[in-house]
This record gives structure tokens, sequence and C-alpha cells, in this order.
């Protein structure tokens, strides 16, 4: 068990409600949320919310979506918060979701925010092809489809927008034990660095949004016990605490505003410099198997 840093790290952030923006400064806005029903893409959609933005929130799963609307609808300031069932692999489902959103609040959305991904914990010489292909079907393919739908609609309308897209850390770094995350997430930081160039002469800016280590009661389980395996996570962070999903939240509203418009092909990392940490001395080696508790590998 280790024992209580004597240092301070970084500070806490302003307690849940603080907004980061000048209050209404999203009213009359409507931003698009996939994976806006659980964690920190509810916890983004809250921070829109209370600046004044109408919602509309993409999962796959009904079960989510009912008490997110009903928990967003209820922020101090918020707009219309609306949803819609939707697989990010299929583009048809996807121009529904969109021509759904419009029919609900009579405008195209202006800032989409892509959060839906998958991911699990795994050696890369157990990975199925059907775990590859689920995990960057959605993660990549998925975040590309969304956004080509998005400014598609803008550019026939000749209206601005901004897309944020959620990415991960290890898209410079490699990710063992998450190939095939790693590796759709390379692709979307890739994404966001082309699609800026190529669409911001239509106002069209895109942005990624990378989150460190924030804990929410929706984790999977996988992700769960892995982290539960490390105990006080935060003193395994440089700002010495974990984030705070709504820190993720205030940034993601920062690059979508009128005070960020010249901000477009960057990815902000909201994790306390976590990722570029490096020890003097490299702790010892364990396997990615090991690490996850399992027997060698051997061929079926």
């Amino acid at each position: 068990m280790t024992s209580p840093s004597p240092l301070p790290g970084l500070p806490a952030p302003p307690p849940r409600g603080s907004a980061a923006l000048p209050p209404g400064s999203y009213d009359g806005r409507l931003v698009l949320v996939t994976g806006g029903g659980t964690g920190l893409g509810r916890a983004v959609a809250a921070e829109f919310a209370r600046l004044g933005a109408s919602l509309v929130l993409v999962s796959r799963s009904d079960e989510h979506l009912a008490p997110a609307r009903a928990e967003l609808a209820a922020v101090p300031g918020a707009g219309r918060v609306t949803s819609a069932l939707c697989d990010i692999r299929d583009a048809e489902r996807i121009a529904e979701a969109f021509d759904a959103a419009v029919a609900s609040h009579g405008r195209l959305p202006d800032v989409l925010v892509n959060n839906a991904a998958a991911n699990f914990p795994v050696p890369a010489e157990d990975l199925s092809p059907n775990g590859w292909r689920a995990v960057v079907d959605i993660t990549l393919t998925g975040t590309f489809l969304t956004t080509r739908e998005f400014a598609r609609r803008h550019l026939a309308a000749g209206t601005p927008g901004s897309v944020i897209a959620v990415g991960a850390s290890y898209a410079w770094t490699g990710g063992p034990g998450y190939a095939h995350s790693a590796a759709a997430k390379a692709g979307v930081k890739n994404l966001v660095e082309t699609l800026a160039v190529e669409w911001g002469p239509y106002g069209i800016q895109v942005n990624g949004l990378v989150p460190g280590l924030m804990p929410h009661e929706d984790m999977t389980r996988d992700i769960r016990s892995a982290l539960d395996r490390a105990p006080d996570p935060g003193a395994r962070q440089p700002a010495l605490r974990v984030g705070a999903p709504r820190e993720l939240g205030w940034a993601a509203t920062f690059l979508a505003s009128p005070y960020a418009r010249y901000i477009s092909g960057h990815t902000l990392v909201v994790d306390g410099a976590n990722w570029q940490r490096r020890d003097l001395v490299n702790s010892p080696v364990t396997p990615v198997r090991e690490q996850l508790g399992r027997a060698p590998f051997e061929l079926p």
C-alpha cells in the first residue's frame, strides 16, 4: 500500500456545475454526441448542455439513452435533448440519425462529438479477426462515416461546423494489450489532421481530444478490473490525481467554441502529462499475458 504523497500535485478542478465559458455560449446551437448515453460521452454532453446547447445523443442502446436524456434535460440552462438509435458502422443508419436530428430540431447539428468506440484488453496473439474488426470498425470506420455525413451536409448547405474526435494517447505511443484500439485511434488522429486541411476552406474545423484516466461508473468490466489491480491510481499520475470527466467536457466546449476558431487539426490531451512520463530507470518488463493473468500461449 502506498503512503500519501507529501507533494500537492495539480489542483483539483472546480466543482461540478461550474462552466468554463460564459453562460449561454451555446444557446441556439445543436450538438450531436455519439456514445452520448454513458460515461465520458454523457459527461461531455452535460457541459455543452450547461452552456445552453440542445443535444442529440446517439447510441446503439436505448437502455442507455433513456436515462441520459432525462439527466441531461434537467441540467440548468440546457436546451432540448433528443436521441437516436444508431450503429455508427452503418452509413445508412448514420444518415437516418442526422435526418432525425434535423426533423426534431429544425437544423443541422453545429457540433459533432465522435465519442463512440469499442475496446477490451487482449494480448495481440489472442486477438481474433472478429475482435479486431469490431474495434476498428466502430472506433475508426464509425468515426469516419459519422464525420463524413456531418461534413457532407454542411458542405452542401454552405454552413460552418466543428468536429471533435475523442482519441487516445496510445495513438502516439502504441498500446500493448490494446493493439486493435491503438491502431484505430492512430487512424482517428490522422483523420483529424487530414480532414482539418481538406475542410478548413469551407469553415469546418476538426480537432481531437484525448482523455487521461478519468474513472466513471460506466467503465467496462475489463477496464475496471485492470484499474482495480493498480491501487491508488492517482499516485501513478504526474498530477498525483486522476481526472474528472467534466474536465474533458470543459476542453470539448472550448474547442468547439468561437474562442477556438483558429485551432484545427490539433489533438488536445487532457491527462495531466501522464502519457509523457518516463522513469529514469525502467522497471522490469512484465509481458502483457502475465499482466492479464493468462496462461502461456498455445496454438489451438
